[in-house]
């Protein structure tokens, strides 16, 4: 199949042109079309969109600092759990709850069929791991050629793939600096590529033909999400040489993507405690110019599995306020197996309240709207409202109605947490016309 001819985004933004994207954009993010056209051409705004999704039911989102932060859901298969219907649950879910781009991570069975069912049917970005499909047809990873992984690259381009994490940071000369650490390589793209180039001794296939890779995703406006290999997997491991080390690479290949009108993001850590995280969002920006930062978590806490949606979105919430552009939810099966409907849910609805968070650190025009209106629907007991503007509107109606008699929910002026005589709320209410003229009068005698 003949490649389509294919100006970026970046491209054009460069030119001087506003796409009916960047007009889609500049209206969701409540942003003039000509300060998205900027942000683009400087590389600090990408959007994530495919010539041939974008042509199908895709519609046009944006990452970056002039924009709202943004929240990644991980779906896909495995090699041991779920098929095609299981994942086009979660990818409804996902999106149902927010999810502003998912990315199917899977490397079990009908890889092609599951990618090509999950792009047809999502209107968000679709971001994908290309190593994992290129070994997960092999018997032995180290197996895997630079020809493979290119035409692994192009194939999963012409489906309509919208990003992909590419592992081009890890070098051979970094695996020295990982020895010490307490949890090794955690990445699994970054774990085969080290698998690889210690069997061979040749440099990371991935940086060896990176401007054969740019050329492809230039053609299909493909953004290029620059995978952290050497990401910490333990709060021991953060902020080591071996992470800082592939950081200096990043900023490298960035500025090489940049040369060739790709749209880039650059990923980042995982575990990282709370004192460091601003550290490394400063580290990011000025190494990589100010591409926009994609991070996992980072979980601030080892010693909670079962719960890391929460130890991660305490980090998403802080190092989104200092500047982390688009944050990759972690579900409560981290670590421990692959996340179900029910996981992924919990941990989009974990990474919302992160990112809103982040939003209203940052001081973004309009952040606080909806927890203004949910707040005056709280103090006038409209319960319907509340369920409404929530994130979770079901599970909030759920908490609300299990302990309260349905006879009460039209009228009552309290919940079943303090009943009828200890609603606080109820109380100030029945003090508003009296406060109301004590503030009148103290505002008089100033």
């Amino acid at each position: 199949m003949t490649p389509p001819s294919c100006v970026t985004q970046m491209a054009l933004a460069r030119a001087g042109t506003i796409t009916d994207a960047m007009r889609f954009v500049a209206e969701r993010e409540r942003l003039a079309p000509e300060v998205v056209r900027e942000e683009v051409a400087a590389g600090r705004l990408v959007i994530p969109a495919n010539v041939r999704h974008l042509a199908g039911a895709l519609e046009p989102m944006a990452i970056g600092a002039v924009a709202s932060v943004k929240i990644n859901a991980n779906i896909g298969n495995s090699a041991v759990s779920s098929g095609i219907p299981e994942e086009l649950e979660k990818l409804t879910l996902a999106i149902k709850y927010g999810a502003d781009t998912v990315m199917d991570l899977s490397t079990g069975e009908d890889i092609d069929a599951t990618r090509e069912a999950i792009i047809g049917h999502s209107t968000v970005p679709i971001g994908t791991v290309p190593i994992y499909q290129a070994t997960a047809e092999l018997d032995d990873a180290t197996e895997m050629t630079p020809d493979l992984l290119l035409e692994g690259i192009e194939h999963q381009a012409k489906q309509g793939v919208d990003y992909m994490t590419i592992h081009a940071g890890i070098l051979l000369e970094h695996l020295p600096l990982v020895y010490g650490r307490v949890t090794g390589i955690v990445s699994r793209g970054g774990a085969l590529l080290a698998e690889w180039m210690v069997k061979h001794r040749k440099q990371n296939p991935l940086y060896a033909h990176y401007d054969e890779i740019l050329e492809i995703l230039r053609r299909y406006d493909v953004t290029i999400s620059l995978g952290d290999s050497l990401r910490p997997g333990s709060i021991h491991d953060a902020s080591d040489k071996a992470q800082f080390a592939e950081l200096d690479t990043l900023g490298e290949l960035t500025t090489r993507a940049w040369e060739r009108d790709v749209q880039v993001m650059v990923e980042g850590p995982g575990h990282i405690p709370m004192h460091q995280i601003e550290m490394n969002v400063r580290k990011q920006k000025e190494i990589c110019h100010g591409a926009p930062f994609y991070t996992l978590g980072p979980l601030v806490t080892d010693i909670a599995p079962g719960y890391d949606h929460i130890t991660s979105a305490i980090g998403a919430a802080m190092i989104g306020w200092y500047g982390a552009d688009m944050l990759c939810y972690v579900t409560p099966k981290e670590h421990l197996g692959l996340p179900n409907a029910e996981d992924v849910r919990q941990g989009v609805i974990a990474y919302k309240i992160a990112a809103h968070a982040a939003d209203i650190a940052r001081g973004r025009p309009g952040a606080t709207d909806r927890d203004d209106a949910l707040s005056r629907a709280r103090y006038t007991f409209d319960w319907n409202e509340q369920f409404r503007l929530s994130l979770d509107p079901e599970r909030a109606r759920e908490y609300h109605d299990e302990s309260l008699p349905a006879d009460y929910f039209k009228s009552a002026e309290f919940c079943a947490m303090c009943g009828p005589k200890f609603c606080s709320m109820h109380h100030s209410k029945a003090l508003d016309e009296a406060i109301r003229d004590m503030a009148l009068g103290v505002e008089a005698k100033v």
